[in-house]
């Protein structure tokens, strides 16, 4: 299925992706030919049963995982044509990624982790830019704190501001409200829409949960290493109720 959306130029491509893997039963078929294109400013979610292929499609698409067959591109870049430093360059400089377990540096502040990426792009400004990052998710009161010291919801958010510190073309999200109870995960959740609203990132969002993938504006429904269906749908409106946490 070949899905093409042109509002804003297309940020992601993928071209008759597929990617196989070794196991000890024989070669798996994890991607199966999958085509498809996200314009700029696009807020897409992925959903689907587990197994699916949702995260490795997002590894694919984040240069995480190289494609066994097809072309991928991000953001005008080949992602087959790129070594290793080159993939890692396009991931600081053009991607965000917020995952389900965190994925905060422990022995790092919240200030300090969420300065790295701007720190390893050469930043002067990197731990001023960081605090107003902080700021910006209500966490200037955490700057010192490290991971161990703060809540999963506050550990989520020093990921969403990391993710969102280098303003991101492309912002991947892999279950961010997984390890968090219903009603911190909204909260997150709504923070990470007003970051996305406020710079106009594309999002490519992965969610068992039916209410955070009404967030997105297109959803795409992954089986079996294939895209069975792809439509544009209403997104629900963002509170700021998360201000209050």
């Amino acid at each position: 299925m070949t899905s093409s959306f042109h509002s804003g130029g297309p940020l992601v491509v993928l071209e008759d992706v597929s990617l196989t893997l070794g196991s000890a039963a024989g070669p798996v078929n994890i991607l199966r030919g999958v085509s498809l294109e996200i314009a700029a400013g696009e807020t897409v979610s992925l959903v689907g049963p587990s197994g699916s292929g949702k995260s490795t499609l997002m590894m694919v698409v984040g240069g995480l995982e190289r494609a066994s067959a097809g072309r991928v591109r991000v953001d005008g870049h080949d992602l087959g044509a790129l070594n290793e430093d080159a993939l890692a360059r396009l991931r600081r400089d053009r991607m965000g990624i917020v995952f389900q377990a965190f994925h905060l540096i422990p022995t790092m502040t919240a200030l300090e982790n969420v300065a790295l990426p701007l720190e390893l792009g050469g930043r002067r400004d990197a731990f001023d830019s960081a605090a107003q990052g902080l700021a910006a998710v209500g966490l200037d009161h955490r700057l010192t704190h490290y991971p161990g010291q703060l809540s999963g919801g506050e550990q989520q958010r020093v990921a969403i501001a990391r993710a969102f510190i280098a303003r991101p073309k492309l912002l991947l999200a892999d279950e961010p409200t997984g390890n968090l109870d219903a009603a911190t995960g909204r909260l997150v959740i709504d923070c990470l829409f007003e970051h996305q609203a406020r710079y106009g990132t594309t999002l490519l969002l992965i969610t068992h949960d039916p209410s955070v993938a009404g967030r997105c504006g297109r959803q795409i429904h992954v089986l079996d290493g294939t895209i069975v269906e792809d439509r544009r749908i209403t997104p629900l409106r963002v509170g700021a109720a998360w201000r209050a946490l």
